[in-house]
């Protein structure tokens, strides 16, 4: 991969898109929670979503030991007589790309190969990452930006996504005995394999345990002060009430246009 674009790289633009938007003011729990979304958003857009594009436009139609002349290609990474886009000539995935992005997946699929083909359930799983999570985390960043009251809704939203995408992406291997996944290495089980993937549990949790104890704070602050809350609004709706009262009277007693002049000629 170009040195240009890395993890650090995007970690970086999403710190100083933080310093860039965020107001100077903001904490530093806000500033963490943004760069961290800002971060995820382009995770998604451009590394996963480059996942993507190899999966639907990078393709071999001559494999050397899968082709035979006489039959369809067969695909490495579904069952039988299925085939990806319904292409029985192809075979889809970064292992046939001749992009920097493919050579960044085919490095990952030594950890786990299914990311070097067109695994179905990756590829689901990535369509709604890339789609959905992607832009929600970017409205998160515009939420944290403009202090919205609803922020805390979007990120249990999206915490609560990330972390079934993460189940649904190993949960099919660990229950087929993980063939797809090699752990013989300490690179690829370490760093490719957990590192990189758990990052999307811990921070997920991290998110979900403080909208917990915010929401259910701010709960237990309404059911204590119900009372002086309940009068407090009762008082706000009587004061309405008696300046609406007060401008209609005003309106009311006020002379109509050309009235004040009617009378003064009849004298």
């Amino acid at each position: 991969m170009p040195q240009i674009i890395s993890t650090t790289t995007i970690l970086a633009a999403a710190y100083f898109a933080s310093l860039a938007l965020l107001p100077k003011a903001a904490s530093t729990k806000i500033r963490v929670l943004f760069v961290w979304h800002a971060f995820d958003a382009l995770i998604h857009f451009i590394l996963e979503g480059s996942y993507l594009w190899n999966c639907f436009f990078s393709y071999t139609t001559n494999n050397s030991g899968l082709w035979k002349s006489n039959e369809a290609l067969a695909f490495p990474y579904l069952p039988p007589s299925v085939y990806f886009l319904g292409h029985q000539d192809r075979l889809y995935g970064a292992e046939y790309g001749t992009s920097p992005f493919s050579a960044l997946w085919r490095e990952y699929a030594k950890a786990d190969r299914r990311w070097g083909g067109g695994d179905l359930t990756v590829i689901s799983l990535e369509l709604l990452t890339v789609f959905g999570a992607g832009p929600i985390a970017v409205w998160i960043c515009y939420c944290l930006r403009r202090q919205r009251a609803d922020t805390w809704f979007w990120m249990v939203v999206l915490a609560t996504g990330e972390l079934y995408g993460g189940f649904m992406t190993f949960a099919p291997e660990w229950l087929s005995g993980s063939p797809n996944l090699d752990t013989s290495n300490v690179m690829y089980t370490w760093v490719y394999l957990f590192f990189s993937n758990t990052l999307w549990v811990w921070i997920p949790l991290w998110i979900l345990w403080e909208a917990y104890t915010r929401i259910s704070g701010n709960a237990r602050f309404i059911q204590r002060n119900a009372a002086a809350l309940h009068d407090l609004d009762a008082g706000q709706r009587v004061g309405s009430k008696t300046v609406t009262s007060g401008s209609t009277a005003s309106v009311a007693a006020s002379p109509k246009p050309g009235q004040g002049g009617q009378k003064k000629k009849n004298r």
